[in-house]
């Protein structure tokens, strides 16, 4: 416990030294999206630096900080809210260079998105810059960057083919690898020699193995079927990865809980090609592979031992095996899912963030990759943590957040105390105190089906009194609110925006409904959800009432909102229960399964499976739009490449056609995930608006007048 006190204590005299007296200044939404946004967190090879993007306010760039004092600064110097996004960052072997992402990838046609009409190009693009200070050095276009582990080659992906440059000469970068498909997954072998990457080939994909000196190509074991996530020995001379077998999958948006072939780890000799399975998921529940959220699905650690996620006992667990078979060890027992995993350098345990003993928050845990004992604790804050890393020097790096402070990169030392990097970097104005701590709420759906939630209370509500209240849904769906700032940025800004509807008087829910993550595998994968069904709808009728039948809600003022699955499900609420919910904000959602299915499977049909189809379309807010009664406001980026903006489009037609008042905020050459600050704060004020115009100024009940 002496870690977690030192961890509490160093945050709580940040927040004191940076709030303000509440009375000094409201809450205001330009003021929650003004806090900065830390992601991709990484630590150098060695001399013991780490590095993170901080997205603030749109303006992107990379900062740095070392040990002792971990004094932050940047090491790039990029203005402007232009909608280019820094990812991928990484340092080289000598961790003096970061290399990293600019930009976001092209569409099928080849256009980048341009949401700041920026006439100078947007194309995604590979850059270096020296850690010490300098200018950016643009690499070429492409993204998925890798620096070898030695000397100062780094590799990259371009429209599908392998291209590098060794930063240490005066070449420029070339195409490294002639090969057919899409290459994706690049890892290199440990003395740099090696190059291992998948190879993409639509309805199947190969492990490549490229030699540098010979510029030989293998391709290690080709099969049939879906082969991926490649990882080296320590030693290099063998590779390890997951094979998928060519057994058809489920339709997207269904529930997938097992899979005909369950699918398999193979380990080869990198000299021969020689290969053979060393491990195969059980059939039957679980048998589906499910990813965590990691550099790699596969870690080759201490002992000879592949470390790797399987949910066999429906949650999603960490397990090893023995590299030459065995049979598979679980690492992190109990009702909880691991997420971000790593692994630490000497290869001797694992560290990853999970929700173990607090379920709806995030901790940073350890465990031995041979299981010889139990998952340690690093930490069990008040608020969440993620991301977890450990630097060359010994210390663990994670993003941090509570319900009052933001996310910020939190540093604790070997000597076990915790240092918050958050000075300087708050907004003026921002005051912790402001802000409302989220209740967890655990309510029922009209099927039975518990659903947690988080309540967001205002401040000054009266006994007696009745206020208008909101339901919100995430996205995804594979997502879950917090009871704390949330660690991806579509849902931070989702966080602030409820923190702000809470300030200025409303009740607000915000629901983690069935699909999402977080509850083990037969929640998110529930039977009947999405297209299959639209059994999602029952937790948004048991939000609904139970919001309806709480103590300081005006049952005939409530409200939903949300954005793309939450779109959709507030456009559900809507068409099936206007009597229930007077209004809602929808932000691009899925309005016709058919149509959002095709946009991500281009030559999806109707009439390849009839069945499917009907009840796909049964299960959309277009099927039942002739009981929509209820004003909306629909908002949409035309370049959408997630939900295609025609789906506003038919739903706006329809509504008009039913006289239903509708309200619309468009946002040209915008995307899915906004890409510029701006539209995201334009988006949440015309929200609070059209529900300050349709909800709060409206008259209360006559319940609550008399």
């Amino acid at each position: 416990m002496k870690t977690i006190t030192r961890l509490v204590l160093s945050i709580a005299v940040v927040a004191v030294i940076t709030a303000m007296p509440e009375a000094r200044q409201a809450l205001s939404i330009d003021t929650l999206m003004a806090t900065p946004f830390p992601t991709d967190l990484v630590a150098a090879p060695t001399g013991g630096a780490i590095a993170w993007v901080s997205s603030n306010s749109g303006v992107h760039n990379i900062l740095t900080a070392q040990g002792p004092d971990y004094q932050w600064r940047a090491v790039t110097a990029y203005t402007g809210d232009d909608g280019l996004w820094i990812t991928e960052p990484g340092f080289t072997s000598d961790g003096k260079t970061i290399v990293y992402v600019r930009g976001d990838g092209a569409n099928r046609q080849g256009e980048s998105p341009n949401p700041a009409q920026l006439q100078d190009g947007t194309d995604q693009a590979v850059f270096a810059v020296p850690v010490a200070g300098g200018a950016p050095k643009r690499l070429g276009a492409g993204s998925g960057v890798v620096a070898s582990p030695r000397g100062q080659r780094v590799a990259w992906v371009s429209r599908g083919q392998i291209w590098s440059v060794d930063l240490a000469s005066d070449d420029a970068a070339a195409r490294l690898v002639n090969a057919r498909g899409g290459a994706s997954g690049l890892s290199w072998s440990p003395d740099g020699s090696l190059l291992a990457f998948t190879s993409g080939r639509g309805t199947h994909s190969y492990i490549g193995v490229f030699t540098l000196a010979s510029k030989e190509l293998r391709y290690i074991d080709p099969s049939l079927d879906r082969d991926g996530n490649v990882t080296w020995s320590p030693d290099g001379s063998r590779i390890a990865w997951i094979r998928q077998f060519a057994a058809p999958r489920a339709r997207m948006f269904s529930p997938r809980r097992e899979a005909d072939e369950p699918w398999a780890i193979r380990v080869a000799d990198v000299k021969t090609g020689t290969a053979k399975e060393v491990w195969k998921a059980d059939a039957g529940s679980g048998s589906a592979f499910q990813a965590v959220v990691a550099d790699s699905q596969l870690h080759w650690g201490a002992g000879d031992r592949l470390v790797f996620p399987w949910e066999q006992d429906g949650w999603l667990h960490l397990y090893s095996i023995p590299a030459g078979g065995g049979k598979a060890t679980l690492l992190t027992p109990g009702n909880f899912e691991v997420e971000y995993v790593n692994i630490a350098s000497n290869g001797a345990k694992m560290i990853y963030n999970s929700n173990q003993d607090d379920i709806d928050r995030r901790h940073v845990w350890t465990v031995p990759v041979d299981g010889s004992a139990k998952p340690a604790a690093l930490n069990m804050s008040k608020g969440s943590e993620w991301q977890p890393s450990m630097t060359s020097d010994g210390a663990t790096v994670m993003l941090h957040a509570d319900a009052n402070t933001p996310p910020h990169v939190l540093v604790i030392g070997a000597n076990g105390v915790g240092h918050s990097l958050l000075e300087n970097t708050l907004p003026p104005g921002f005051t912790p105190t402001a802000l409302v701590t989220p209740q967890q709420v655990i309510l029922s759906a009209t099927d039975g089906m518990p659903i947690h939630a988080q309540l967001f209370m205002p401040k000054d509500v009266k006994p007696g009194e009745k206020r208008p209240a909101l339901l919100f849904f995430h996205g995804g769906s594979r997502r879950q609110m917090l009871l704390n700032w949330h660690y991806m940025y579509y849902y931070r800004n989702s966080y602030a925006m409820n923190q702000w509807l809470a300030s200025q008087g409303y009740i607000v829910l915000s629901v983690n409904y069935r699909s999402g993550i977080g509850y083990g595998m037969e929640f998110r994968e529930a039977l009947n959800y999405g297209a299959s069904g639209g059994a999602e709808f029952n937790d948004v009728m048991g939000a609904g009432l139970y919001l309806k039948n709480r103590a300081g809600v005006d049952p005939a003022r409530i409200g939903l909102w949300g954005g793309s699955y939450g779109g959709y499900l507030t456009a559900m609420g809507l068409s099936r229960a206007s009597d229930l919910f007077a209004a809602g904000v929808d932000f691009h959602g899925v309005h016709d399964w058919n149509q959002g299915i095709r946009t991500f499977v281009p030559d999806y049909n109707v009439l390849d499976d009839p069945d499917f189809s009907r009840r796909a379309f049964a299960s959309s807010p277009m099927a039942s739009v002739d009981t929509w009664k209820s004003p909306v406001l629909l908002i949409h980026g035309d370049d959408d490449r997630n939900v295609s903006f025609i789906e506003s489009i038919n739903l706006i037609t329809a509504l008009r056609k039913r006289n239903v008042e509708v309200e619309q905020l468009v946002f040209p050459d915008e995307v899915h995930d906004f890409l510029r600050h701006q539209n995201w704060v334009r988006g949440f004020k015309a929200t609070a608006d059209f529900f300050n115009r349709r909800l709060k100024n409206k008259a209360a009940t006559e319940t609550q007048r008399h």
